[in-house]
């Protein structure tokens, strides 16, 4: 195909100083490494990462320490003693505290356990200063929000599904990393080649008008003819300029996309793909087993299912249970603390029924159903979307190879009819109109198989894409070097 290329562009190439060659494959290698999508990306996902790593970490025993260090209080309070009277009170004191704990989420019943220990001291100053400890060297506490809705149970099931999603929707976006360096090489590529061209249709012309400056002294061309070579001279020359401009533009975009030291880039034209044949049916059981979608559709069902669960549960009937055991002491001398402990416990349980709420309860119960059917509804016509975009994708892909050979035949017999009618036209067989047509058939013929290369390899990127599959190898696309600092 390159060679082909070569002969398309009238043997003609450009002279350039240290420019740097860079393959379709070359570029999106360093695309996946240095573009600003991919440091976007690995920012993305790395905040999915450390989101799921403190879900997790969430179920494990926490140990905390609790302290006041210290707190003093110098100021008149008003109280009420036991005969119901409202008295001042001077409080010159400083009190010391500290409680350490160990706390454990239970997922099972979507409570959350804790055994602590608290030391207090309390110094009183004034006339009489006097100092007393206080201690719970063992204490366990059961606290549950609610009996009827189990936030820890729903967190179990959608937070590993939203970081499979993350991890799935990592591995799309550097396959869309590889179509969009795929466009910018093909926009850099077409803008190579119509310059080289321009370049070639100016020496072209430029030859010709100079034979037919020959032949018009002699007689043998009118002068008509002649102010027309000379009219296509010109327009080569404003080609060339615009041509160049757009060249200039396109090695910018890409070598900042690859993040590239240098704008002076000379690319090759890609080959064509082995011939490899993909069917509906394998490119959807691909999809469905690889793509985060699939993973998305579950996640949203689930999450309704979970809005739906929690009014439910706090809707009607509100409960929840906070239950304490342990032992306690205190006492004026510290080391008498650990002696002859005192029990302590409670058992608490608290109840809200709403009697008259006007329908409160009810349309929030409502509102959250018809949110989950809307949902549900949502989610059925993107599965039937997310299917039909793979099957017409397939079938156009089918197809794509048909159209590179179409498109590279065509430029083949353009090249070809071009160098005929020039020679012919030197001999004064045809007009320099005849000349015009077939250039701008050769030059048609030359861009619209560049466009068909890119269409087929962009197609070829969205299949990846759309599948995680590489059809090539026959295995599934893996990115296997993700960094998490």
């Amino acid at each position: 195909m390159k060679k082909i290329i070569h002969i398309a562009f009238l043997f003609c190439t450009l002279t350039v100083v240290c420019q740097q060659e860079i393959t379709l494959e070359e570029a999106i290698k360093i695309s996946q490494k240095n573009s600003p999508d991919y440091k976007a990306l690995l920012n993305q996902n790395q905040g999915s990462y450390w989101r799921f790593r403190n879900f997790k970490a969430g179920f494990l025993p926490q140990l905390r320490l609790d302290a006041t260090l210290p707190q003093y209080l110098n100021s008149v309070n008003r109280l009420t003693n036991d005969a119901g009277q409202d008295i001042f009170v001077r409080s010159n004191q400083s009190r010391l505290e500290g409680n350490l704990s160990l706390n454990q989420n239970i997922a099972l019943t979507g409570g959350t356990i804790s055994l602590s220990s608290q030391l207090e001291r309390v110094d009183v100053f004034g006339d009489n200063p006097t100092t007393g400890f206080a201690v719970i060297p063992f204490s366990i506490n059961y606290r549950q929000n609610s009996l009827f809705y189990n936030q820890f149970k729903w967190d179990k099931r959608i937070e590993p599904l939203l970081f499979e999603e993350a991890r799935r929707g990592f591995i799309e976006s550097m396959e869309q990393i590889s179509l969009n360096t795929a466009r910018r090489y093909f926009a850099l590529l077409k803008a190579q080649v119509q310059t080289r061209i321009a370049k070639s249709n100016l020496s072209n012309q430029d030859t010709l008008f100079q034979i037919s400056k020959g032949r018009f002294e002699m007689g043998k061309i009118a002068e008509n003819d002649l102010l027309q070579i000379e009219l296509s001279v010109l327009n080569s020359k404003n080609d060339v300029t615009t041509n160049e401009i757009n060249f200039k533009g396109s090695s910018q975009n890409l070598s900042r996309y690859l993040n590239l030291d240098t704008e002076n880039i000379l690319l090759e034209v890609p080959k064509e793909l082995s011939i490899f044949t993909v069917t509906v049916e394998k490119a959807l059981e691909e999809a469905k087993s690889n793509r985060k979608a699939v993973i998305e559709f579950r996640r949203k069902r689930l999450q309704a299912e979970r809005d739906l669960a929690e009014v439910k549960g706090s809707n009607r009937l509100q409960m929840s249970l906070n239950a304490n055991f342990g032992i306690s002491q205190q006492g004026p001398i510290f080391d008498n603390l650990f002696q002859n402990f005192n029990q302590q416990q409670n058992v608490s349980l608290f109840l809200g029924i709403p009697i008259l709420d006007w329908g409160v309860s009810k349309s929030r119960r409502k509102l959250v159903e018809a949110n989950k059917d809307l949902i549900n509804t949502n989610v059925e016509q993107d599965e039937q979307e997310f299917e039909q975009e793979i099957y017409l994708h397939v079938l156009n892909w089918q197809n794509q190879r048909n159209f590179l050979e179409t498109a590279k035949k065509a430029q083949e017999i353009a090249v070809k009819r071009y160098e005929i009618t020039k020679k012919r036209l030197v001999l004064g067989k045809i007009t320099i109109t005849d000349l015009n047509i077939a250039l701008q058939e050769q030059d048609r013929s030359i861009l619209q198989y560049l466009n068909s290369l890119e269409k087929f390899w962009l197609d070829y990127y969205t299949l990846r894409r759309l599948t995680l599959f590489d059809f090539i190898e026959n295995k599934k696309i893996e990115v296997a070097d993700i960094i998490y600092d």
